[in-house]
């Protein structure tokens, strides 16, 4: 939720309609319906490996978060401003993890409570470009941490 507030304020137009809803261009890939391929010109999060260190006197969790992203170009150029868009989402990517913290909030009730600590992450880990025929895409890896609360 952290990341689409950021994009929302860095780039408002970067949008997806899904199920008939306008939604900011971020997608976390585990609670949406399956694609048969990921959508151009949004944000995909896929959690990954998980880690706990129990040793602290709070217990500090801390998972690998994937962030995928692709681009054809625009229709208007002939897809040759696709390695302008990917540079784009680049610098968009880096803008949104900026500060590299934002306070822990529980979504148990509505509206958010704001929780005793912060979720904070390294720095992004950039992938290599991957070319598909007219697709560029990129992945960046994030380390997200957070300190378990009593009741989590």
């Amino acid at each position: 939720m952290a990341l689409r507030t950021q994009l929302v304020a860095i780039n408002p137009d970067r949008t997806i309609l899904l199920r008939g809803a306008v939604r900011p261009g971020i997608l976390v890939e585990e609670a949406e319906a399956p694609f048969p391929q990921l959508p151009d010109d949004v944000y995909t999060l896929r959690w990954l490996s998980l880690g706990v260190d129990v040793d602290l006197a709070s217990t500090l969790v801390a998972q690998e978060c994937e962030v995928l992203y692709s681009t054809c170009g625009t229709q208007s150029f002939g897809g040759l401003d696709r390695g302008r868009l990917l540079s784009a989402m680049d610098e968009e990517i880096t803008s949104m993890l900026q500060p590299f913290c934002t306070p822990k909030l529980s979504y148990v009730v509505s509206p958010p409570a704001t929780m005793l600590t912060q979720v904070f992450w390294d720095e992004q880990v950039f992938g290599p470009i991957v070319t598909q025929r007219d697709r560029i895409s990129r992945v960046v890896k994030v380390l997200v941490y957070s300190y378990q609360e009593q009741g989590e």
